[in-house]
């Protein structure tokens, strides 16, 4: 090997172990990602199957206080009690692709509901507009007295770092969380999850149940083959140098 060579050969060694770090990242970059379509894949199929078997009726304190939420969310459960609209809290929210007459910049409604048991379920009773986030605007909809209501059972909402944190001395609330109500009213025995409420639709009806997101974005197979797409065009790029600068050496 000629001396001219063998430095190219030497050349090659930082540009090549740098490549191979690159490479190495891409790789697990898609492998990650398809780890994450199964994952997803198997989220979907599990969520469809819950929400159509027969509903249950919630368990009594304190059973239903340490409940699985990984094994539990979106199963249909009952719960019989009275609401406590007197500690109602609206969460800011934007509907889109609504199932009711109502849609765009909004408000979830939750409100407590007492149960005979002395536990207080966080129940999500659905959407309303901005202009009727008032509960004295829709009156109908407070309603009274022991009510049964049927709902998917929901872990605490997953928020990001942008979403501002829930404010109840402003009464601003912008994070689903039973636990930020449970301290804002001084309540008692409230389980870690949330009855986002089901039930026949009428047109008009205040707040609008059945709101609850079940289609999910899966696009992981894309991101996969997008990375082990670099990691191939970078092995080309890097062949292809090596070529030229071992080329250019003889």
């Amino acid at each position: 090997m000629t001396a001219t060579r063998a430095q190219a050969f030497r050349g090659l060694i930082l540009p090549g172990v740098l490549s191979l770090a690159a490479l190495t990242v891409l790789i697990m970059l898609g492998t990650w990602q398809m780890q994450r379509l199964a994952w997803k894949e198997a989220l979907i199929e599990t969520i469809a199957k819950r929400v159509t078997e027969m509903p249950q009726l919630l368990p009594a304190t304190p059973e239903s206080l340490s409940f699985d939420l990984a094994s539990e969310e979106y199963r249909r459960y009952i719960a019989v009690g009275r609401f406590l609209h007197q500690h109602e809290v609206q969460v800011y929210t934007v509907l889109s692709e609504p199932k009711g007459s109502f849609s765009g910049a909004g408000y979830w409604v939750l409100t407590p509901l007492a149960r005979d048991d002395g536990s207080i379920v966080i129940v999500n009773r659905g959407f309303v507009p901005q202009e009727l986030k008032s509960p004295a605007s829709r009156s109908e909809g407070q309603v009274e007295g022991v009510v049964r209501i049927t709902g998917l059972l929901r872990a605490p909402e997953q928020v990001n770092f942008f979403t501002p944190a829930n404010d109840p001395a402003k009464n601003a609330w912008y994070r689903r969380t039973p636990s930020d109500i449970e301290r804002a009213f001084g309540l008692k025995n409230v389980p870690p999850f949330m009855l986002d409420a089901t039930g026949e639709y009428r047109p008009d009806m205040l707040p609008q149940p059945n709101e609850t997101k079940l289609t999910f974005t899966n696009n992981h197979l894309g991101y996969a083959l997008t990375w082990y797409g670099l990691a191939c065009t970078l092995i080309g790029v890097f062949a292809a140098f090596a070529w030229q600068r071992l080329k250019g050496a003889r």
